[in-house]
């Protein structure tokens, strides 16, 4: 009997660049040396520590595969999730520019952590729209570093996330239309009242700061590379949103390993497929509607310009998974030896993984056998722990 049920739906990408080098002009958007500084900059916040790379050695044994390698984002800097990352960073990086531009002075991260710029800091007033995650670490890096923050939150984001956010001195507006109409409204409102706008999705004019966002990420992907030392995995299974991560993900790994890089498949909710749709129509495409998915830091509609620069040419495979595979998941991780804590978000790559191998109409395509060594990244925690505690007791 399969390990989990559920429903993937495989769109192969015909724009896949399989064996060609990293390409010069994505080395713009994001490279290896940029996450170095990123890297140098992130290490040295409070509390900083990697976070573990847990190795699945009884689930890729029942499954039969190599391994699988699952990164444990569930604790990062106390917030739950790989956004802490992120989101914080991006904050810290404008507030430097506000510095620069102000006072003409190149402020590092001590000086900001160590206040010496407040009498600038404490008049900017950072603003998201955010399913949770994002804007818990932008709430975060804001009261870190000291200035204003206003957060936009869509109709189905949780009380507990709603609060999580408060806790960090957040002012947070919850309006009722989806994620996309609350990206929209807290860009018209930060125009009206001069706030900056620290998002994680691009379009066009709007590029720099996601980037930042991006490169945040990637401090997870150089601690993993250190952590997987001369193993490189076979296939890469990464959940989806508006795609800043996947495309962070599939460039470091691009530009690190080259041909030898991983298999790449992303994978969404049924219901927010909107990369799967744009690789199907050889472009950005927006998927409408109430994006309702159990899943609810992947129920996006719109794709990110700048990630899709990246994922077009540099994923495999597009995969969604069906609702009923969320939960099983989580109770498989929650009751494992360790048990690992993994939110709703976070397990979207690794089920995808366990019920593509088990399905030979699948594995095929995808190139899943027993040698196959599998990464994943379980992307947060219980970030809402009533949610949480329901789904694992189903």
């Amino acid at each position: 009997m399969p390990i989990l049920q559920a429903t993937l739906t495989h769109v192969p990408n015909p724009a896949a660049l399989r064996t060609a080098a990293y390409p010069q002009a994505l080395q713009q958007i994001t490279s290896l040396q940029q996450a170095e500084a990123a890297f140098a900059d992130i290490s040295s916040w409070p509390e900083y520590r990697p976070s573990p790379l847990r190795q699945l050695e009884q689930l890729a044994a029942q499954i039969d595969v190599a391994a699988i390698h699952y990164k444990d984002e569930s604790q990062r800097f106390g917030l739950k999730s790989f956004k802490a990352l992120g989101g914080a960073y991006a904050v810290a990086r404008q507030l430097q520019a506000q510095i620069k531009q102000q006072s003409g002075a190149d402020a590092s991260i001590d000086d900001l952590l160590a206040g010496r710029y407040q009498s600038i800091v404490r008049s900017i007033v950072i603003s998201c729209a955010t399913d949770g995650n994002h804007g818990r670490s932008v709430a975060w890096g804001c009261q870190m570093f000291g200035c204003g923050c206003v957060i936009y939150i869509h109709r189905d984001v949780s009380v507990g996330r709603q609060q999580a956010m408060q806790a960090f001195g957040a002012e947070v507006i919850r309006i009722s239309g989806n994620y996309d109409e609350s990206v929209r409204r807290a860009a018209s409102d930060a125009a009206t009242h001069g706030r900056i706008i620290v998002s994680d999705t691009s379009y066009p004019g709007y590029v720099d700061i996601p980037r930042d966002v991006a490169l945040g990420y990637t401090v997870m992907l150089a601690e993993a590379v250190r952590q997987l030392g001369a193993s490189i995995p076979t296939h890469v299974f990464i959940q989806a949103g508006v795609g800043g991560l996947a495309a962070a993900v599939c460039a470091y790994f691009w530009e690190l390993w080259g041909a030898e890089r991983p298999r790449f498949i992303v994978v969404e909710p049924e219901q927010a497929n909107c990369l799967q749709e744009s690789a199907r129509q050889g472009k950005r495409v927006t998927v409408e509607g109430d994006l309702d998915t159990l899943m609810a830091g992947l129920a996006c509609g719109e794709v990110s310009l700048l990630a899709w620069d990246i994922l077009q040419p540099g994923v495999d495979d597009f995969l969604t998974i069906s609702e009923d595979a969320v939960a099983p998941c989580m109770q498989l991780l929650a009751r494992g030896v360790p048990p690992i804590e993994a939110g709703e978000s976070a397990v979207a790559g690794l089920a995808a993984a366990i019920v593509a191998r088990e399905d030979a109409t699948l594995a095929a395509p995808l190139g899943l056998d027993a040698s196959s060594r599998i990464f994943v990244i379980g992307t947060e925690g219980a970030t809402d722990p009533e949610v949480y505690q329901r789904l694992i007791n189903q």
